[in-house]
């Protein structure tokens, strides 16, 4: 899941499958900000809920480099120019 948007008293995590779940900002693990990917660390002892949330370093830059990736390519492909209608 992403970190999708944090408003004034909400934040909001998109699932891969598109879905959403708003929470509280202070229930996120330390260091989550908007587009960090967050992992859920699974315990059999306990159900998976918010505290076992963490941040995921390398997949927020796997999905960052993809990202960057996609948007070189269009400017690659971009011809200039104004556009017309």
């Amino acid at each position: 899941m992403v970190v999708d948007r944090l408003e004034a008293d909400i934040a909001v995590l998109v699932f891969d499958d598109g879905s959403a779940m708003r929470c509280f900002p202070s229930d996120l693990p330390e260091g989550a900000s908007e587009g960090v990917v967050l992992s859920v660390i699974v315990d059999d002892s306990e159900g998976a809920d918010l505290r076992t949330l963490a941040v995921d370093e390398a997949e927020t830059s796997r999905r960052l480099d993809q990202a960057r990736a996609v948007i070189d390519e269009l400017r690659r492909r971009d011809p200039g120019g104004d556009v017309t209608l």
